[in-house]
């Protein structure tokens, strides 16, 4: 029988190769490419709206039963969200600034912005791989592999902006110490074990980040995207993931 650590390394080796081989991949050319990125945004955006906001929800819940007496506790869960939407966009804002600041728009960011901003999305991709084993006790064989589907194409979207930020630096580094970070991440979560309250502080924190990184990255400016694209992506996924 497979163990639910067995189904989570599957899931997490499964993202470090996508980590690996993201800023490789070649989703066609022009109109073939928009319409590949925006039928990965409908689904990341799917699983954004049926299935993450409600598992705040549900953390917020949580959160409520382990800390009762603690002030502002009806948002304690989306509090933490916000915080990593707020920590999210300020790194890519950041990254931007870099940027202009070092080689001009079309240059990588300097090096000591590079080591902050892969720095986080390291913490990230832990966070990611530490929740893969949480996921795999409540869930599934099938709610994990969608679970994984949904993360593996952010991250493919999400991979490629990285590149566009740091070119030849994630190209040698950052990508290998992404996969890594997912496996050590699931490493973690077989081994280590916190407390419900601190596990749902922790993956209302990662939902936000995933909220902004959705938002920033898989909702093409308009003269790049294809409405029925994203719609059949968004549609699709959506059915997918309440027939589960």
């Amino acid at each position: 029988m497979v163990t639910v650590i067995t189904m989570a390394l599957v899931a997490a080796v499964a993202l470090a190769i996508t980590h690996l081989l993201a800023g490789k991949l070649r989703l066609g050319s022009g109109v073939y490419e928009r319409r590949a990125l925006s039928f990965g945004g409908g689904i990341s955006v799917a699983y954004v709206f049926v299935q993450l906001l409600p598992e705040i929800a549900e953390e917020q819940t949580t959160l409520a039963e382990h800390t009762v007496g603690v002030p502002f506790i009806s948002q304690h869960a989306y509090l933490m969200a916000l915080v990593g939407l707020v920590v999210f966009y300020g790194l890519e804002r950041g990254a931007v600034v870099s940027r202009r600041g070092h080689l001009g728009a079309h240059g990588p960011t300097g090096a000591r912005y590079f080591a902050v901003h892969l720095g986080a999305f390291v913490a990230y991709s832990v966070l990611i791989g530490y929740l893969l084993v949480a996921q795999a006790e409540e869930y599934g064989t099938v709610e994990l592999g969608m679970y994984t589907v949904a993360l593996g194409v952010h991250f493919v979207v999400n991979d490629k902006s990285l590149q566009l930020h740091h070119q030849h630096q994630y190209r040698s580094v950052g990508r290998w110490l992404l996969a890594a970070a997912i496996l050590c991440g699931w490493a973690l979560g077989a081994t280590v074990e916190v407390s419900e309250a601190a596990l749902a502080a922790l993956f209302a924190f990662l939902s936000g980040g995933i909220v902004l990184n959705v938002l920033k990255e898989e909702l093409p400016a308009e003269s790049e995207s294809s409405f029925g694209a994203f719609a059949l992506g968004a549609a699709g996924y959506a059915v997918l993931l309440l027939a589960v």
